[in-house]
């Protein structure tokens, strides 16, 4: 099994591992609380810099904000009218270096269309911007990883998207940015973490932290399958929980220097032969943008954008989201979508900075990093694309504080895994269809999700041919799939695999129901399930989408957040 393997072996080994920081000597440089984007990504700048690491999660890798993004690794091209040139061109940036050498297994360019729907004027103005947005991406450093703009006319828009209303506007502008599935990157970010010498476990939460006067040492934690607490001793503790970043820094004092708001984006899933297009689009809202997002065999809508005060863990989408994003979408298309149409849903936090405004939408995309009290660095803010900014960011903080000199960071240089190798792997990739048997078109779908470890998924193949079968109701996906989440990634449970591991909760009609007895039974041997625990994983699995089912019929987020909480987080195996 390979070394960077999140087994369940490596998770009793890496607890032990944790356990004994409380031993002489034995603390860690660094703890990293939360397993978003931000965590896993501080996590693999603080241990390629040659720091002892431990990060803990409470629930899954990614398993709130960094698994509900628009899937979309871009510039920011709206910031450019607020005239934030400093934060499109730092993602700009970023941009280019996770399409072409950190992440291109997992990073794609993707095409958009800006419509114009005003004469004369509109054409040189968004123009000029999106120019801009062209030429920041080749000034940051590297080149872009994706093509220029280019300007269509009216028939070449109709051309390139025929489902749009003959008058929805003039002609358009052509432009391009990246793509990802978050949760997927997120999880192959860990392990990365873990392959360079990190010890990261999930479904391990903090329940408090450890205090020598006022300096932080520490945090206590519960393990969630167990119930199990222990203590997990570090000479910084870096607090990268997002959303809920003032809950977290509560714990240790009252004198926060970050408060953050939580903003809710909802999107919605629909098949691609609802739409017909070669492109993405971005539409103008009297708030905000929506996305019209191409996601292999269906299209991402979204995003809303409005405060919520309720449960961070599970925020529900209402009926009214839903009717809000159908209702704007339809004023460009000939074919108006409706809720027939609508595969999935889903719904995510922004973590933003809170001001003196009171509209999310203006809030501060940008990040901050305090240190509040000895011992503790919090970051917190920031988009997606920016990551390991903002990871730099904070190990560098934790780093002022460490007794010995700590190089600088190298994240920029340094591939995740699977992307080494891509680029000869997807060329041989007819070849390596034939070898294992497979069609080529499911050895693509393999490398562009695991890069070049897509060997270590066929191989399980090759000695089990059954599970080159496609679950059911989700024929994207294949069985091996789900016993490499439990064997490779840290999967725990039926809903790590259906919602995070794959997508198969937001892109199949049922929502993974079909799927999540077969998944069960396929985690069962690895993870020691005996007939009840696989009935209770199911079960529970089953109760989430009818939460969720309910929740998205509700008229308000009131209403809403109580359907979706009717069913709790699966309970700790006593």
């Amino acid at each position: 099994m390979a070394t960077n393997a999140l087994s369940p072996e490596y998770r009793e080994a890496a607890l032990e591992k944790l356990q004994a920081t409380s031993e002489p000597g034995g603390e860690l440089d660094v703890l990293i609380v939360g397993g978003g984007v931000v965590g896993a990504g501080a996590a693999l700048d603080a241990v390629t810099r040659g720091l002892k690491v431990g990060m803990v999660e409470a629930r899954d890798w990614a398993s709130g904000t960094s698994s509900r993004s628009s899937k979309l690794i871009h510039g920011g091209l709206r910031y450019l009218e607020m005239l934030d040139f400093a934060l499109v061109q730092e993602a700009l940036k970023e941009r280019g270096l996770l399409l072409q050498r950190i992440a291109p297994h997992l990073v794609k360019p993707v095409p958009f269309l800006y419509p114009l729907t005003k004469r004369f004027v509109e054409r040189p103005y968004v123009g000029a911007g999106i120019f801009l947005y062209d030429t920041l991406g080749m000034t940051s450093g590297n080149s872009r990883g994706v093509p220029m703009q280019k300007h269509l006319t009216r028939r070449g828009t109709l051309r390139a998207a025929p489902s749009l209303k003959d008058d929805a506007m003039i002609g358009s502008i052509r432009y391009y940015d990246g793509q990802v599935d978050d949760a997927r990157y997120v999880a192959n970010m860990v392990r990365t973490a873990v392959h360079y010498g990190a010890t990261a476990v999930n479904r391990l939460s903090v329940v408090d932290f450890l205090r020598e006067g006022e300096r932080v040492v520490g945090a206590r934690v519960r393990d969630q399958e167990t119930g199990r607490e222990f203590d997990i001793r570090a000479s910084q503790v870096v607090n990268a929980t997002g959303v809920w970043t003032d809950e977290t820094q509560a714990m240790v004092t009252d004198r926060g220097q970050l408060k953050v708001r939580a903003s809710k984006g909802v999107h919605l899933v629909v098949p691609r032969d609802r739409i017909q297009s070669t492109v993405g689009m971005i539409l103008r809202t009297e708030k905000s943008v929506l996305f019209v997002i191409p996601w292999g065999r269906h299209w991402i809508i979204g995003t809303t954008d409005t405060d919520w005060n309720l449960d961070k863990a599970h925020p529900a989408a209402t009926s009214a989201d839903i009717d809000y994003i159908l209702e704007h979408v339809n004023t460009v298309l000939k074919t108006p979508l409706t809720r027939e149409d609508v595969e999935g849903v889903y719904a995510g936090l922004r973590p933003l900075l809170a001001g003196e405004n009171d509209s999310t939408a203006k809030l501060s995309r940008e990040h901050v990093v305090a240190h509040p009290v000895p011992g503790l660095v919090v970051v917190a803010g920031g988009k997606w694309t920016t990551y390991r900014v903002m990871a730099k960011d904070a190990v560098d903080e934790a780093a002022r504080a460490l007794d010995e000199k700590v190089p600088e960071s190298c994240t920029q240089t340094i591939p995740l895994l699977g992307a080494v190798g891509y680029k000869a792997a997807w060329n041989r990739r007819h070849r390596t269809a034939d070898e294992y048997g497979i069609h080529v078109v499911r050895v693509e779908h393999l490398l562009n999700r695991y890069g070049a470890l897509a060997t270590e998924v066929l191989d399980l193949i090759a000695e089990n041919p059954k599970l080159g079968e496609p679950l059911p109701g989700a024929d994207d996906y294949l069985g091996a799939e789900v016993v490499y989440a439990t064997t490779h990634e840290g999967a725990r449970h039926v809903e790590d695999v259906l919602a995070r591991r794959t997508r198969i909760s937001i892109e199949s009609w049922d929502r993974g129901v079909s799927a999540a007895p077969v998944a069960a039974d396929l985690m069962a041997p690895v993870l020691g399930w005996d007939a009840e625990r696989v009935e209770s994983e199911v079960r529970h699995y089953l109760a989430r989408v009818e939460a969720e089912r309910l929740s998205q019929k509700q008229p308000d987020d009131v209403s809403a957040d109580a359907a979706r909480l009717a069913v709790e987080d699966i309970a700790p195996q006593r």
